[in-house]
């Protein structure tokens, strides 16, 4: 399971601006930004200028890196490994499983488990109910060394199916590179992430 929320891109005019400082050609910028929700609408000039250095390869597309974008993602605890092989123009801010793992009962609706069916979930859901009965344990203690342990069981106890939501910062070489090395992959995550790829301002120019 992977959900994307609150998608916003920024920077568009600076971008276009910056691709034009080689040749000096700022007089031909005919783009229109929004202010009031950091859109923009591209145009014809600029669009030209922009699918040539796209397609002159990425020493020439330099803009695409300065088209930023940010968004919550919530997926589980697997897929947040893979993602971080794209650490370069990325930033990301999550959710503390260290410090708030205790915060809320576990429930099956916190795990990625649209997969699993018989033995398997009965096993997830029992997963479950230990990390509650250890809960309730380390919310009810009062020594701290008994406490420590009981939130031991918590940490390493916890499925890689656990889900985990991050606010993240990307920019287009990023998601142009993620987009192109993962819409084939196995996991079901990649797929759902391409797809709100899919969904950017011209996805078809920048991305394909």
């Amino acid at each position: 399971m992977l959900k994307a929320e609150k998608v916003r891109t920024f920077g568009w005019m600076e971008a276009i601006r910056g691709m034009r400082n080689p040749m000096n050609s700022w007089d031909r910028m005919d783009s229109v930004a929004y202010a009031f929700d950091g859109d923009v609408k591209i145009g014809k000039n600029d669009l030209a200028l922009m699918k040539s250095l796209v397609n002159a390869g990425s020493d020439h597309r330099k803009f695409l890196r300065m088209i930023t974008v940010y968004m919550d993602i919530t997926a589980p605890l697997y897929w947040w490994k893979e993602y971080d092989t794209y650490k370069v123009g990325t930033v990301a801010n999550s959710c503390s499983t260290m410090h708030k793992i205790t915060a809320k009962e576990f429930r099956m609706d916190d795990f990625s488990h649209e997969h699993l069916y018989g033995t398997a979930e009965t096993a997830l859901c029992h997963v479950v109910n230990i990390l509650n009965l250890y809960r309730g344990m380390y919310l009810g203690e009062d020594n701290p060394d008994v406490k420590k342990s009981h939130w031991w069981q918590l940490i390493q106890l916890l499925p890689s199916s656990y889900n985990q939501k991050r606010t993240v910062m990307l920019n287009y070489e990023v998601l142009r590179n993620i987009y192109h090395a993962r819409k084939n992959h196995k996991l079901d995550e990649w797929h759902e992430l391409c797809r709100v790829i899919e969904q950017l301002p011209y996805f078809e120019v920048l991305i394909i």
